[in-house]
């Protein structure tokens, strides 16, 4: 990919043309999907007839259903770079807006009186909607494969401030590739101006620039423009308490201004999610008002009886298939079929959780001579190719399997479908004050931390996850979880 750039003060920057490829490539998906889906509404509701509405032939209409779902679409800014491939807002717009044209439709033939046929509309909208969602679903794991493969699909990105918080937001940043922000260089208050800078060929001419760990220098926080011009960034985020007052900042936006590089403010507040953010202006300052983690309440009540009849209905489906894997366990090695063992739950307290058992009867014992062969670090156990694992146990903990009848627990009430990570009393007793958040909600047969990598997860990320997952709870997190949970067994990554 070629870039160029016109390294003068306030002259325009071309964006990585990835942007723009992208967008054409899911505005293009969305037609065709639009498309297929008024012909499969056409069809599926009159055959081959060809029917009209007020004089008007149901093609003309199908044409006009698809100009006004792209102009919905447009509306609610579903092509806007800033959505495109990372995060759930990209579809939220996109649901919104094909619910806006439905009820436009609606509407409209209300008030003019036009009998369209609610089977043409049942079966087009949707199609579309449905089918839009998925497109751009595979649309943004291809990208997603780009973007761990190279950074040639990723923004580029300047970062402004302090030594300590720009290593902070580099490694945050590194640990999810695939929102495609690609790190080139950082600017540091107090580091001496360059001298002439619109005047240097290329990155290979900064003259004496030193280096963090992991991330160039490029230059210091008085002459952000020109060094983003040099290094090729299109978005310049600037960390807060980066040395910068607040009316530089202000003018480095009006500087930007036709640039084509973006300004992102990242503040030091982490690890909470957008719905538990409001941004309020006040005395022309954007106040971020963050609301409470949601721990109780009526949605919690409702999550628990809907997880609770789901568990059991699911009990009763697999019931049989229960029984021929505890008979193949039975054969398999001496012992139980089931697996005892205390857990610590919401609020501390102990419970029993049960899963099939895919260890030799007395694994307990053996495990102090196996610490030195720990993978992990002192307050997880992990060992990829455990001795004590049966025959039976490596397939069931390949596929999952072993964790079902924690069901059960869930049935009790003493687990969620969704949540944190069960932990042993052990693990407890070792947990610094904040990690303790993790017993403010019921622990989950799946979550976060079982869609991330699992065993493969170190103790530090494990964590990470589950207190995001307690202070970020939602609804729909919990069934974008679920999902994503399907994929995590049937792929098998950090089962052992």
């Amino acid at each position: 990919m070629s870039t160029t750039l016109d390294v003068s003060v306030g002259g325009p920057i071309a964006r990585t043309d990835w942007v723009t490829r992208y967008r054409r490539h899911v505005f293009w998906c969305d037609l065709l999907v639009i498309c297929l889906a008024v012909v499969s509404g056409y069809f599926g509701r009159f055959g081959w007839q060809p029917p009209v509405i007020a004089g008007v032939p149901y093609a003309v209409v199908g044409a006009a259903f698809v100009v006004a779902w792209l102009f919905a679409l447009q509306q609610m800014r579903c092509y806007d770079g800033k959505v495109l491939g990372h995060g759930t807002d990209e579809y939220r717009r996109v649901a919104t807006g094909s619910l806006n044209v439905a009820a436009f439709v609606a509407i409209g033939c209300y008030v003019a009186d036009l009998p369209l046929a609610r089977g043409f509309v049942a079966i087009t909208w949707p199609l579309g909607t449905v089918g839009m969602l998925a497109a751009r679903l595979l649309a943004r794991k291809f990208l997603h494969r780009r973007r761990r493969e190279g950074a040639a699909w990723s923004h580029r990105v300047l970062l402004v401030g302090t030594e300590d918080h720009v290593l902070h937001l580099l490694g945050r940043l590194r640990r999810e590739p695939y929102a495609g922000y690609d790190v080139v260089g950082a600017c540091l208050p107090g580091v001496s101006p360059l001298p002439d800078i619109s005047t240097l060929p290329d990155i290979s001419a900064l003259p004496g620039m030193s280096a963090l760990p992991g991330i160039p220098v490029v230059g210091s926080t008085e002459r952000i423009l020109e060094t983003a011009s040099l290094v090729g960034a299109d978005i310049v985020m600037v960390v807060s308490a980066a040395g910068i007052s607040p009316d530089a900042l202000r003018e480095l936006g009006w500087e930007l201004v036709g640039t084509g590089v973006d300004l992102v403010v990242a503040p030091s507040l982490t690890d909470v999610a957008g719905p538990r953010i409001h941004t309020r202006p006040v005395a022309g300052l954007p106040l971020l008002h963050v609301e409470e983690p949601e721990l109780a309440g009526p949605r919690r009540g409702v999550k628990d009886l809907v997880e609770r009849l789901l568990a059991l209905a699911a009990l009763i489906v697999l019931l049989p298939a229960f029984a021929v894997v505890a008979c193949w366990i039975r054969l398999d090695s001496q012992g139980p079929a089931i697996f005892r063992q205390a857990r610590v739950g919401r609020n501390g307290r102990i419970f029993t959780l049960y899963k099939f058992r895919s260890m030799v009867v007395n694994a307990e014992r053996e495990r102090p001579r196996l610490d030195g062969r720990n993978e992990k670090d002192s307050v997880l156990f992990k060992i990829r190719r455990d001795p004590r694992v049966t025959r039976a146990g490596r397939w069931l903990r390949r596929w999952s399997v072993d964790e079902l009848p924690q069901l059960l627990n869930v049935v009790k009430g003493e687990m969620a479908l969704v949540g944190p990570r069960p932990p042993l009393p052990s693990e407890v007793a070792q947990y610094p004050r904040h990690v303790a958040r993790r017993l403010l909600v019921r622990p989950g047969l799946t979550g976060l931390w079982q869609v991330s990598g699992r065993a493969e997860l170190s103790w530090e990320d494990s964590v990470r996850l589950d207190l995001y997952y307690v202070e970020n709870w939602s609804m729909t997190g919990d069934l974008v979880i679920l999902w994503k949970t399907v994929g995590a067994v049937l792929r098998g990554h950090g089962a052992y």
